[in-house]
């Protein structure tokens, strides 16, 4: 029988994980069907498994890469939880201690303690004053959210309606963020730029997602008008600086995989929306070239 060291030197065993849709409802992830292909077609044994599946034997697979765990804002300690599992019974892409600073957008504080160019960020815990902006037009969502779940914008005189939003949030037990709703959006899109195996890999831009008068709980289209893009350098230099300050650790290689998303701010110059280390879109549809790059990578981080 085959020994499980010549296994993983012959053909490593790779967990793609995802989140499980609803029954009878395709998944939303169309880049992960092609990342197994790929990973499988360069000589790797690919799983795609659901990370709530309690029949899934985690020590089985040399590398669990977190992919599309598109789920875990609802039940963000209980994922972080089980990433912790995980990383005690094999390897798991991107580390847990990432997983679990990554899931909580206070980070962005931390960044911007470390001179990193970010949206303006204040944080309204439950039994905080609804102390929201009178002068100009906001955005109120969760620490712990994906896709706009939960997010809304708001003009000055639309604060009652904000402060609702803002009580339905600590009744949930959610932080709220509250940042001013930076008007480049509208003109120049968001950005992201991912990295892959510690490079960059390509770049995607979007529409804004946050319409005016949508209802904070109102499903929205997260990457609306998607489109390949080539970053500036001023945008290269931002991300690099702020995956610089990611605190994960002494190994060098702990971020696999990493997506910066960067808006202009009024002053024109880019700043960081967030950091996706978690469970970031590849948007490889957009980026053909760059599958069997990431498979590569995927698989060299297995071995």
């Amino acid at each position: 029988m085959e020994s499980a060291v010549a296994r993983t030197a012959a053909r490593p065993r790779i967990a793609l994980a995802t989140y499980r849709p609803e029954e009878g409802t395709p998944s939303a992830d169309q880049d992960l069907p092609v990342l197994r292909e790929a990973l499988e077609t360069a000589g790797a044994w690919a799983e795609i498994t659901h990370w709530d599946d309690p029949a899934v034997d985690w020590a089985d697979f040399d590398l669990v890469v977190i992919r599309s765990t598109w789920d875990y804002s609802w039940r963000a300690e209980e994922f972080v939880a089980w990433a912790e599992r995980v990383a005690k019974l094999t390897r798991l892409a991107n580390p847990a201690a990432v997983v679990r600073w990554n899931t909580d957008k206070r980070y962005l504080g931390e960044l911007a303690a470390a001179g990193v160019a970010t949206v303006p960020t204040r944080y309204l815990a439950p039994g905080d004053p609804a102390d929201l902006p009178d002068g100009h037009e906001y955005v109120v969502k969760p620490t712990s959210g994906a896709g706009a779940r939960l997010a809304a914008r708001y003009r000055p005189e639309e604060g009652e309606t904000a402060r609702r939003h803002l009580a339905g949030l600590h009744e949930k037990g959610l932080t709220a963020m509250v940042q001013p709703y930076l008007r480049g959006v509208d003109t120049s899109g968001e950005r992201a730029l991912q990295f892959f195996g510690g490079r960059f890999l390509h770049a995607a831009r979007k529409g804004a997602v946050l319409e005016p008068g949508t209802a904070y709980d109102a499903e929205k289209i997260p990457h609306p008008r998607l489109e390949a893009w080539r970053p500036t350098p001023a945008e290269l230099a931002l991300a690099e600086r702020a995956l610089a300050a990611v605190p994960h650790g002494p190994d060098e290689d702990a971020l696999l995989y990493a997506r910066v998303d960067v808006v202009d701010g009024d002053d024109g110059l880019p700043c960081v929306m967030e950091l996706e280390l978690v469970e970031p879109n590849l948007f490889l549809r957009l980026h053909p070239e760059s599958v069997p790059v990431v498979a590569e990578a995927v698989i060299r981080a297995a071995r």
